[in-house]
């Protein structure tokens, strides 16, 4: 943000924990006496004006109007707004927060013309790259293959991996956080299972799935009666897909094409694609009932613990059917 002030700000953007310190850093330049915030749900862009043209009529120092959540404006707010910043009131500032919005909004035309436009997204494949940024934001260094577990483990709501970050640096002390620190300080709650648990299905690694399904438990904080039926149903829909994708491979189609069919990104597409070609298509079929098996058995279905119906079951939808038979 320029040292001199502009008539008009508008900051949006996924990026909300950016938007956040930019309108804080912004609110920082004014007496708190001196800010009015607004709110687009209950406040028009004629309102806005208003409070912009009332606030300069008092003429001693700057003054600011934030109103909050302008992406629920409409055309004639947008060009309440535009009109205004044709002579703006001396002295006032207007700052437009938003979530995502278009660089076409109508919102958007309307200040660039005599303002500053600030819009801050994050795409799903750049938020690792995001994670450390914001590492380095409190003096920390973390290696990718850390950021990247964090951002599998948490998911992309960049709220809570921020708060995720301030932890582990804290913890940290200055020092490099590394996969490991992240993998015994982060409980997975994403809404898919990690890529570690997929991936070691994927291989048909029988040991490596038990082991990461032992992690997955150890690492939270709530209970085993409700993290067991977490897990399960995340990893039911991986399996679900993954018998999605098997059947599109069988019409011909690759990974790159079934990608939005399946409702995933390119690439965790391909990986998948890669993980099927080591069951047939039965196989997976007889997954997806086993699961479901183990789902009536958690409620009450059987008399054995959740943690041994759960092993039970890692084992028979992994291990080559071969080795299932042997293993019963």
């Amino acid at each position: 943000m320029a040292d001199e002030l502009q008539p008009a700000y508008l900051i949006a953007g996924g990026d909300r924990p950016k938007v956040d310190r930019a309108v804080m850093r912004l609110r920082a330049r004014f007496d708190v006496d001196a800010v009015e915030v607004l709110h687009a749900a209950e406040s028009t862009g004629d309102d806005a004006v208003a409070a912009c043209n009332v606030m300069g009529l008092f003429g001693e120092g700057t003054r600011l109007v934030v109103v909050e959540g302008v992406e629920a404006w409409k055309a004639p707010d947008a060009k309440a707004v535009a009109t205004y910043l044709k002579a703006p009131a001396p002295g006032t500032t207007l700052a437009l927060v938003a979530a995502e919005l278009k660089k076409d909004a109508p919102i958007a035309k309307a200040v660039a013309g005599a303002g500053e436009v600030l819009l801050w997204d994050v795409t799903a494949r750049a938020i690792p790259r995001w994670i450390a940024d914001q590492f380095k934001l409190h003096r920390t260094s973390a290696e990718p293959e850390a950021c990247r577990l964090l951002s599998e483990l948490v998911g992309d709501d960049l709220y809570e991996l921020a708060g995720e970050v301030e932890k582990i640096a804290t913890w940290a002390g200055g020092a490099e956080v590394t996969e490991a620190d992240v993998a015994a300080l982060v409980a997975p709650r994403a809404e898919s299972p990690p890529w570690n648990l997929t991936d070691a299905w994927g291989a048909r690694d029988v040991g490596g799935v038990l082991r990461e399904a032992e992690r997955m438990l150890d690492r939270t904080g709530d209970p085993v009666s409700r993290t067991i039926p977490r897990l399960v149903g995340s990893l039911t829909r991986h399996l679900q897909r993954a018998r999605a994708a098997h059947r599109l491979e069988e019409q011909g189609l690759s990974a790159q094409e079934a990608a939005s069919r399946l409702g995933m990104k390119p690439f965790p597409a391909q990986k998948l694609f890669s993980q099927v070609r080591n069951f047939s298509g039965s196989e997976l079929d007889d997954a997806v009932i086993r699961l479901a098996e183990l789902d009536h058995a958690l409620k009450g279905g059987s008399r054995l613990t959740n943690e041994l119906e759960l092993e039970r079951a890692l084992v028979d939808i992994t291990a080559p059917r071969a080795a299932v038979t042997e293993h019963a």
